[in-house]
């Protein structure tokens, strides 16, 4: 539909500019049939300088380097079109049906102007098309992404409602338990921390990378109490962290990935090491967990599917400021992170 539509405005404004070369100027001084000729060697220099401009230049080259040398090009090649018209109408047309045009030098500075003036305006108004066509579809995507994000957030708010309800459940039975069963209070503790920054940090844009390891904790806590003292865990911090920030429910995908394919595929003991550490501006967060020689960590399970979108989420978060490196050996898996922190001021 837009093919068409652009090729129905082209059709007509080339139409146009043709019949204001033959027939305006025509009307003007009586003689159309010279006119016609004049407006036939008008059309193709105005029609491949005004494409040329916008839909290489403009659309292309200017929004993706901005450099100012393409201004100059396109200076350069009006400039290139403007003489080589003026050589054929000075030595092929003009002798023919303009001999009075003669009598001004080829390079004429007057009419060079003038000539310069006029293919700029008709690039012009070709452009202003394409220019207010632009505006209107960019103002039709901004609505649609309004749109789109207030659904979302009505979605949010909707499924927000059941775990919410679940949270307060939570608070109610860890006060009652704590009088019966303190380790039973324990774990509810824990399930209530953890779904408490499901509910409330994740939908934050960044989160201090203390309370990102105290969600974790939470988690690893839970996991203990599944696998017993089949499983070590130990979490290591060696530098203050209290100023870093981090994007929400980033480092939960790669401990999750240590005990799916680590913890629960090996029948033994098992171990998961977390160490914490910041150098140069950055920080590192190193995860590393044993697992059966045999027990290759698949990428195609939900294990994979977790890295996969931490490393999809860790190019639109930190695109030039994140290093992820992965190390499977035969009885060990290591996953390191290396990310320059966003700080407090």
């Amino acid at each position: 539909m837009n093919l068409n539509r652009d090729l129905a405005f082209n059709a007509i404004f080339w139409l146009l500019y043709f019949l204001y070369q033959w027939l305006g100027l025509a009307s003007l001084y009586g003689n159309y049939h010279d006119y016609f000729i004049n407006a036939c060697m008008a059309l193709p220099v105005a029609f491949l300088f005004s494409r040329l401009a916008v839909h290489f230049l403009l659309k292309k080259r200017l929004v993706e380097t901005s450099q100012a040398i393409d201004w100059v090009y396109l200076a350069l090649f009006s400039l290139v079109l403007l003489v080589l018209r003026r050589y054929i109408n000075y030595y092929l047309i003009y002798p023919r049906y303009f001999p009075q045009a003669q009598h001004m030098p080829l390079f004429s500075l007057g009419k060079m102007l003038v000539d310069f003036v006029n293919l700029y305006t008709i690039a012009g108004l070709y452009a202003l098309y394409y220019f207010i066509q632009s505006w209107y579809e960019e103002r039709f995507r901004v609505q649609q992404l309004v749109q789109q994000q207030t659904t979302a957030e009505l979605d949010l708010l909707k499924a927000q409602v059941q775990p919410h309800f679940v949270f307060n459940t939570l608070n109610n039975m860890y006060a009652t338990a704590l009088k019966r069963s303190p380790e039973t209070a324990s774990l509810i503790a824990h399930l209530s921390g953890f779904l408490e920054y499901n509910l409330y940090a994740s939908t934050q844009a960044i989160v201090p990378l203390a309370t990102e390891i105290a969600y974790i904790d939470h988690y690893i806590e839970l996991q203990k109490n599944r696998y017993g003292p089949k499983l070590d865990v130990s979490i290591n911090l060696y530098t203050p962290i209290d100023d870093i920030q981090i994007a929400p429910l980033l480092l939960l995908p790669l401990v999750e990935n240590s005990f799916k394919h680590g913890v629960a595929s090996s029948p033994g003991f098992s171990w998961i090491r977390i160490d914490i550490s910041r150098l140069d501006g950055k920080f590192s967060v190193k995860i590393a967990n044993s697992k059966e020689e045999q027990g290759q960590i698949p990428v195609s399970t939900t294990g994979g599917i977790g890295l996969s979108n931490v490393k999809k989420r860790l190019v639109l978060l930190y695109p030039d400021a994140h290093e992820l490196t992965i190390i499977d050996e035969p009885h060990s898996y290591l996953i390191r992170l290396t990310i320059k922190p966003l700080t407090n001021d």
